[in-house]
C-alpha cells in the first residue's frame, strides 16, 4: 500500500490510497483508518480484484449472505463511511459493484476482495467523530447519531 496527503481544508484531510495486487482491501483500508486515527470519513475507490466477497443482508436472519466472485472483475463502483465501533476503532462500511467478463455485475455490502492489479481509494475525513452502535433487532451495528 502507497498513500499521500493531498491536502487539510476545514478540519478534513483528503488522502490517496493505492492498494497493489495480492493486498487483501478491507483489512488494509481498516488499518490505514486505524494508522491515520480516522474517526469519521467516506471512500470511494476503483480498480479491481482476483476474487472478492459481497453480501447480501437477510434481516430476518441478521447476518448478511455471502456472494463470492471467484473471478477477475473490476471495481466499478466502491464506496462507503468511516466511523468508531464501540471500543473506539476505526470502522468500515463498504458496498460494491463487480463488473464480470460478460458485463454482468454482482455487488451489495462489500466483506472482502484481493487486489489485482491496483485499488484506487479516494478517502476524506470529516471535521467530527461518528460513533456505530450495535442494534441487537437489526444484528447490525450502524451509526448512532445520538
Amino acid at each position: 500500500m502507497n498513500y499521500k496527503q493531498l491536502g487539510t481544508q476545514g478540519g478534513m484531510r483528503r488522502f490517496v490510497v493505492v492498494l497493489d495486487a495480492g493486498e487483501e482491501a478491507f483489512e488494509s483500508l481498516t488499518g490505514f483508518a486505524r494508522h491515520e486515527r480516522l474517526s469519521a470519513g467516506s471512500m470511494t475507490a476503483i480498480g479491481a480484484f482476483q476474487k472478492a466477497t459481497v453480501g447480501w443482508f437477510d434481516l430476518p436472519a441478521k447476518t448478511y449472505r455471502e456472494i463470492p466472485i471467484d473471478e477477475q472483475s473490476e471495481v466499478l463502483s466502491l464506496i462507503g463511511d468511516i466511523a468508531r465501533d464501540e471500543n473506539g476503532r476505526p470502522s468500515l462500511h463498504l458496498h460494491a459493484v463487480l463488473g464480470l467478463s460478460d458485463g454482468s455485475t454482482k455487488g451489495g455490502h462489500f466483506i472482502r476482495g484481493t487486489v489485482r492489479p491496483t485499488l484506487e481509494v479516494m478517502i476524506t475525513e470529516a471535521p467530527t467523530e461518528l460513533s456505530r452502535r450495535h442494534r441487537a433487532d437489526l444484528g447490525i451495528a450502524l451509526i448512532d447519531l445520538l
